[in-house]
């Protein structure tokens, strides 16, 4: 939450969030770096869906960051393929800081963090893949 701390967050819809209201009950963070263009983006996607379907009342919020090529793809994408998960504004300055934070050199990559910014894994992506959504969260709030 550190990243986010003072920052708007945007929905499928449009509306903007403040990130300090909407994470102040949330354990974990899964910031998820993808784009609609990236063909394992585009599979990967609609699994992590399910995933936040299903884990979404357990104090865990994902944070959408783009790498479309424009505000208008990333909006497309999110309403074609996310769940009702959170984003950062396409191209901004919080955006960026998240890619250089976490050293992010390729997509689809899932962070794992806790409130307070601590790095779980950068390898979420992977246990998205493999465990039960229930087990994961379990796992990563230990």
């Amino acid at each position: 939450m550190d990243s986010l701390a003072g920052q708007q967050l945007v929905k499928m819809d449009g509306s903007s969030h403040a990130a300090d209201e909407v994470m102040a009950d949330k354990e974990l963070i899964l910031f998820y770096f993808s784009a609609h263009w990236c063909p394992p983006c585009k599979q990967f996607t609609p699994m992590l869906k399910d995933f936040y379907d299903e884990i979404s009342d357990e104090g865990v919020e994902v944070v959408f960051v783009s790498s479309d090529r424009s505000s208008a793809d990333m909006l497309s994408y999110m309403k074609e393929s996310h769940g009702d998960w959170l984003a950062t504004e396409h191209n901004s300055s919080v955006a960026n800081s998240l890619k250089q934070k976490y050293d992010i050199s390729g997509i689809p990559t899932l962070v794992v963090c806790k409130k307070d910014g601590t790095v779980i894994t950068k390898d979420g992506r992977r246990v998205v893949m493999s465990q039960p959504p229930a087990q994961a969260v379990k796992t990563w709030k230990s």
